[in-house]
């Protein structure tokens, strides 16, 4: 507490040039990323996969590849200049001392009587910026959808349930988001300078909360989970969670061809009930071998303690985070910086405080997709221990021809923002020793659909 109090103080001198400080950290982590992205699109443009790959990967597959990731390092640098100008554009013009000034008229002049204080008006100038950023965002949004994805063959929505999940999104962030930012302020309110222990623990019961009610009343909005058919798949994966002890309590498959072709499979739940959740899509385009393997490698992370271990440094980051806040929450130099003199509302000591905490976020994002990645083989390693190598290697190949995924990458590039080591060394990893040239797994014979949903021939 002595050395946050300390902190604290050196921080708030007078004049100190927080808003120069952070202009700074945007423009240099902003060509930091440009520079990374420059090194990676270098890999984007070789005519030849890794050789590991070439006796997995056809010409025309890899060709597709790395046109789709070449176009989507181009949308990003076009996106991520283009949020540069809102950043930009907001503290240039002020925006967030005028939108609270306009929203507290607002709740002077419409606001029923006895709805006044700190809380209210902080919920209404937030999901009032909110909304304002939301709708600024929407070109990007459908670009990324309805042009870039829909080239490439994966987008499977629509207009109508693109704007009805947004819609749903909206209406689902004003539900959960009233009483979570209520009770946020009010605990920094009522706690005085300790406010820090009881936010970090109410931190913890809305993650425990949201564990239980987001399959059960939030994900049926966006999606369908079925119970997985009676057959080879579900024997298969039953017969897995026994052999290793996984508290499996449900095993569903979700409709996500219904918004992408992407694939995937997770699990969810507490630890004493758990629910494994398969893609229809993963189902569709692969084998049951190989639809158990991916499953073993996901287990595996359970089995390991990988998912123990992140949920607490997610705990530990929330805290340090929190701790921090304590000191910049009373900051005078720090908002007056950005325009607010004479009030100095804690949602928008928290924005910029979340501002200038940004490098040292980036430090941890490295930190942490490192350790994914270690993560990542000893999970495929617990997979080969189980007997799955060949089924796991062959899987990850059709997931990476599928979902068209990043063959090769750039080191740095790498390093920062992957959490998943890439294919190739993947691969090598698991001792994968390339035998004949696979064929493409997007043509599935009906034989094979069949065997993979685990249907009866």
């Amino acid at each position: 507490m002595d050395i946050l109090r300390r902190l604290g103080q050196y921080l708030d001198r007078p004049g100190f040039p927080w808003k120069k400080l952070i202009i700074g950290f945007q423009i240099t982590q902003y060509l930091f990323e440009g520079i990374l992205s420059f090194r990676q699109y270098k890999f984007l443009q070789q005519p030849k996969p890794p050789k590991t790959l070439e006796g997995e990967i056809k010409q025309e597959t890899f060709d597709k590849s790395q046109a789709y990731g070449r176009a989507k390092a181009q949308f990003g640098f076009v996106s991520g200049l283009y949020s540069q100008a809102q950043n930009f554009a907001t503290i240039y013009y002020d925006v967030l001392p005028r939108l609270w000034d306009l929203t507290g008229i607002w709740l002077s002049r419409y606001s029923p009587q006895g709805f006044t204080g700190e809380i209210v008006h902080t919920i209404i100038f937030f999901f009032t910026y909110n909304l304002i950023t939301t709708t600024i965002n929407l070109p990007v949004s459908y670009y990324s959808t309805f042009v870039l994805e829909e080239k490439f063959g994966f987008n499977k929505s629509t207009v109508k349930l693109w704007v009805t999940d947004l819609l749903k999104g909206q209406a689902l962030g004003v539900a959960l988001g009233v009483p979570l930012l209520s009770a946020f302020l009010a605990i920094i309110q009522k706690t005085g300078n300790s406010f820090f222990y009881y936010l970090f623990l109410f931190g913890i019961a809305v993650q425990l909360f949201a564990i239980t009610v987001y399959p059960i009343a939030i994900l049926p909005l966006f999606n369908k989970l079925s119970p997985l058919e009676e057959g080879a798949l579900k024997t298969g994966v039953e017969g897995l969670a026994k052999r290793l002890d996984f508290p499996l309590n449900n095993l569903f498959v979700i409709d996500g061809s219904k918004r992408s072709a992407h694939s995937n499979a997770y699990f969810y739940g507490l630890p004493w009930k758990k629910h494994i959740v398969i893609y229809d899509t993963l189902i569709e385009k692969s084998q049951t071998e190989e639809v158990v393997a991916v499953l073993s490698h996901e287990l595996g992370h359970w089995s390991l303690s990988h998912t123990t271990k992140l949920f607490g440094i997610a705990q530990f980051h929330m805290f340090y985070i929190f701790a921090l806040f304590s000191v910049f929450i009373n900051n005078r130099s720090l908002y007056q910086s950005f325009g607010f003199h004479k009030e100095f509302p804690i949602i928008i000591g928290f924005i910029l405080f979340s501002e200038a905490l940004a490098p040292m976020d980036t430090v941890v994002k490295l930190l942490m997709n490192i350790l994914s990645r270690k993560f990542e083989f000893e999970a495929d390693e617990f997979a080969v221990r189980l007997g799955y190598s060949t089924e796991l290697a062959k899987s990850l190949i059709k997931l990476q021809i599928q979902n068209l995924s990043t063959m090769d990458a750039d080191w740095m590039y790498a390093s920062y923002h992957f959490s998943h080591p890439i294919l190739p060394e993947r691969l090598g990893a698991l001792g994968w020793s390339s035998r004949e040239k696979k064929a493409d797994p997007t043509t599935v014979d009906e034989t094979k659909s069949k065997v993979a949903t685990g249907r009866e021939l």
